[in-house]
């Protein structure tokens, strides 16, 4: 089955409602690049440079521990007024943050901001899910996931343009517009269709994991920055977030609707699909943590010139993940995904391995190749994963994917700033010791990919079949466009 541009595109019949989406997920992919070089100002404007780290902290984990709980409400009580409920915290965060005035203020006023983003991300993806076939799905990923691309580049330039006029402020203000126009143009063309039913909302569970998730990432995140490893929060924050989980699972076992069924962990393509997306958030965190770092230290570029070099990972990504569809329709979900986590792999030993001659063309050039193999490897393996399920489990099986995907970030950070903290306590003083420590980081990723490589080998050999062009949407209870 051949699917061409007027079957995904702009002039098809869906084509607003991925426009709708497009701008959606827009909100969330430009938030996460505008406010890193805002810094400078807003700390000399409201102060409290040493929490500066929270801006970014307090928002990744309020979106990460809300994401499982969205996705099973959005299967309960459809996608549309999740996705709008996400927009509407969005946007109030945004207004605060613009019109904060402490850090402090501004920080929980960003836990608002990612609880809108919580939503936001997951029911763009899910939404997706539902209206494209199994076929039109690699190609409306695509369009999502250049969304990002371009962020990538607008994203710093339009912070640095506000904090440059000396009004920081802009880069929460601007969200008003765009999110009005995304609630409006998703209020006008996304309609649902679904048997409404009695449903039994998971409060205990909810709590449970947003309290254990919260402090797991809290340790991941603050380890050795904020307290050191060995110290009794070191030690307590995260053994308190590790026991709070397993009494989630075990309270989940008796919930008569859980927030997040054991049946998504106990399929092995469900669970071997959340491992791949594990391995891609912490891979995408530590490249794009440590790349811009790597060329400024190492060979003095600009941080416009760094920049541009990472955007080559968020423009691969998009060219691959559109043309995925056209592999897996052809050799399977599963042989398709281990050709880009091989790609993948390439591209970071290759960036590892000339880490002591640093370029910035190579740099550029190896995650271009990156991008390329991520996108041949997320998109295709979530797409299995959300295949392989009705309408009624899909938000769950989506939100699951992203939840990994942002706890792989989490961690990745953890563990990559351990090391590169390391080599810089061993090297005090040392300007080029970013060089090492940059190597030593990209080194870490490619552990991290190879053990990705034995997470998509780990697939059920049905999903390296052609998948069913109608896969469970014959019996999805599908949005009318």
């Amino acid at each position: 089955m051949t699917v061409t541009r007027a079957d995904v595109g702009f002039r098809s019949d869906r084509g607003p409602i991925l426009i709708a989406l497009m701008l959606t997920t827009g909100l969330v992919a430009i938030d996460s690049t505008i406010v890193a070089t805002a810094v400078p100002s807003i700390v000399r404007d409201v102060g409290g440079f040493s929490s500066f780290p929270w801006l970014f902290s307090a928002y990744m984990l309020a979106q990460a521990v809300s994401v499982p709980v969205y996705a099973k409400l959005a299967d309960m009580l459809g996608r549309k007024p999740l996705i709008l409920t996400g927009i509407g915290l969005f946007l109030l965060g945004s207004v605060l943050c613009g019109l904060a005035p402490t850090m402090g203020a501004l920080i929980a006023f960003r836990v608002v901001q990612g609880l809108g983003a919580g939503a936001v991300q997951p029911m763009a993806i899910t939404i997706a899910g539902d209206i494209y076939t199994v076929a039109e799905r690699a190609k409306a990923q695509g369009y999502l996931a250049s969304v990002w691309a371009v962020s990538s580049v607008v994203g710093p330039t339009l912070g640095g343009v506000f904090a440059s006029l000396g009004i920081w402020r802009g880069i929460f203000l601007i969200n008003i517009p765009l999110c009005v126009l995304a609630a409006w143009m998703l209020a006008r063309t996304f309609h649902e269709s679904f048997e409404k039913e009695r449903h039994r909302i998971d409060f205990l569970g909810s709590g449970l994991l947003t309290v254990a998730m919260t402090l797991l990432i809290l340790g991941a995140l603050e380890g050795g920055q904020a307290w050191a490893w060995a110290s009794p929060l070191g030690i307590g924050v995260p053994a308190a977030g590790a026991a709070l989980f397993v009494v989630f699972l075990l309270a989940e076992r008796r919930a008569a609707e859980p927030v997040l069924p054991t049946w998504v962990i106990s399929r092995r393509l469900l669970l071997t699909t959340t491992l791949v997306s594990f391995g891609v958030g912490a891979m995408i965190l530590g490249l794009t943590s440590y790349v811009p770092t790597f060329l400024e230290g190492a060979v003095s570029a600009s941080p416009v010139v760094a920049g541009l070099a990472l955007a080559a990972l968020t423009l691969g990504w998009p060219i691959s993940a559109s043309q995925s569809g056209r592999l897996y329709l052809r050799i399977g979900f599963r042989r398709t995904a281990v050709i880009g986590i091989v790609v993948a792999v390439a591209g970071t030993a290759v960036l590892a391995a000339t880490a002591h001659t640093p370029d910035v063309l190579f740099v550029a050039g190896s995650c271009f190749v990156i991008g390329l193999g991520l996108g041949l490897t997320a998109s295709p393996t979530l797409i299995a994963a959300q295949s392989s399920v009705d309408w009624s489990r899909r938000g769950v099986v989506t939100g699951t994917n992203l939840f990994a995907r942002s706890i792989g970030s989490a961690l990745g950070v953890a563990v990559f700033g351990a090391i590169a903290n390391g080599i810089y306590a061993a090297a005090p003083g040392q300007p080029l010791a970013v060089v090492p420590a940059s190597g030593a980081v990209f080194l870490a990723v490619l552990v991290v990919a190879a053990l990705a490589v034995a997470a998509v080998l780990a697939m059920p050999r049905d999903a390296q079949k052609q998948p069913d062009h109608g896969g469970a949407e014959a019996e999805s209870r599908r949005p009318a466009p």
